[in-house]
């Protein structure tokens, strides 16, 4: 038997260890991902990057992090 699994793609975010507002930027990050939930859909949704990724830019510019888009 063969499975097709798709490729997943996810975003990948880095804090300065220190940095002292992480607790709060994780909190409207995973706002975004709540939000996104409410229409049904998931992280596994395959334009999930594309529909938020401005979203995190503008956090990012609010927020002292990182991101990355990884295949997985």
């Amino acid at each position: 038997m063969k499975v097709r699994i798709p490729k997943h793609r996810e975003f990948l975010i880095k804090f300065d260890d220190n940095y002292d507002k992480a607790d709060e930027a994780w909190e409207k990050l995973n706002a975004i991902v709540k939000d996104y939930s409410k229409d049904g859909k998931s992280i596994y949704t395959p334009t999930f990057i594309e529909d938020n990724e401005d979203k995190v830019k503008a956090l990012q510019k609010e927020y002292e992090f990182t991101y990355e888009i990884i295949e997985k």
